[in-house]
């Protein structure tokens, strides 16, 4: 048994105990309201519920009662995403694993391929490679929140949007996505700018990922106020409004079909917002119908 189970384990009997002892001294009617407030807190701990006057001489054990049924769901919800996972990172570390082996296999056993099909497999087992180790440092990343920032120096926002999007451009060809840029110039934060081109690295490329063959993406970035607002928008997978405020924690994974189209392990948009709240911005997600935007908010540097 881990410590902290041993720890609620213990808090519970006594907290049980307590509850029996004074439960006992009490009529029967309250008893009766005892029974009917614990089948309340059992049935949806999460809700407050307001204690009745004439319990309130037990409330603080009645309440420790709630407090531990709220942690032992919070803990039971974390360990079934934990899971999940360890699960879907499987998967993707298989799909790539997998084709590299492959690769190396037949550039070892046929020798008779051509200079052609052997430089295409060997780019092919490289390209797949280079995923597998992506993964796994994401993995690593976000399980270790090796998150920090390294430096704090002013970051020309505008010039790390345009040089990463000159990036992306052949990622856009394959899915034949149009790209529109709007992005004023001089736009300057405060921060760490590798960890910063990581947030729009992993955005954008959830753009890609998901949005539709041939649809457009839309990147703008602008003052307002003493803000930088960056908002990256694509075409493509719907997402439900009640998903919205889950995408960005660290177990979740919204595409549940676990399409390979997608790829990754679903950890880079917990990463994004890590990086952004330690540089004391925020991001947010909106959906309406098939286009998401992804809003990113830094306070601008004069």
């Amino acid at each position: 048994m881990t410590t902290w189970k041993m720890i609620l384990f213990t808090l519970g009997s006594l907290t049980t105990l307590v509850l029996l002892a004074a439960v006992a001294a009490l009529p029967r009617y309250r008893v009766q309201q005892v029974g009917k407030y614990l089948k309340e807190i059992l049935e949806e701990p999460e809700k407050g519920k307001e204690l009745p006057r004439s319990l309130q001489v037990i409330g603080g054990e009645l309440f420790a009662i709630r407090t531990r049924l709220v942690q032992q769901e919070e803990l039971r919800e974390q360990e079934r995403r934990r899971q999940e996972l360890i699960a879907f990172l499987a998967h993707d570390l298989k799909t790539p694993l997998t084709s590299v082996l492959g690769y190396l296999e037949l550039l070892q056993d046929e020798p008779g391929l051509s200079p052609e099909q052997r430089a295409k497999y060997t780019g092919v087992a490289l390209d797949k490679a280079r995923r597998l180790e992506e993964l796994v440092k994401e993995f690593f990343d976000i399980n270790t929140m090796d998150l920090k920032l390294k430096h704090q120096e002013p970051v020309q926002l505008s010039f790390l949007l345009e040089q990463l999007l000159d990036e992306f451009y052949p990622l856009f060809a394959t899915k034949d996505l149009q790209c529109t840029v709007e992005i004023q110039h001089h736009l300057v934060v405060e921060g760490d700018g590798d960890r910063l081109a990581r947030v729009f690295d992993n955005v954008l490329r959830n753009a890609v990922s998901y949005s539709a063959q041939g649809g457009p993406v839309g990147v703008t970035a602008c003052q307002e106020g003493e803000n930088v607002v960056v908002r990256i928008t694509n075409e493509g997978l719907e997402i439900p409004e009640g998903e919205l405020s889950n995408i960005f924690e660290k177990f979740y994974r919204l595409d549940a079909a676990r399409s390979t189209r997608t790829g990754g392990a679903g950890l880079g948009l917990a990463i994004a917002r890590e990086i952004v709240e330690r540089h004391g911005g925020t991001i947010r997600a909106e959906s309406t119908g098939h286009v998401t935007a992804f809003v990113i908010t830094l306070p601008r540097k004069e």
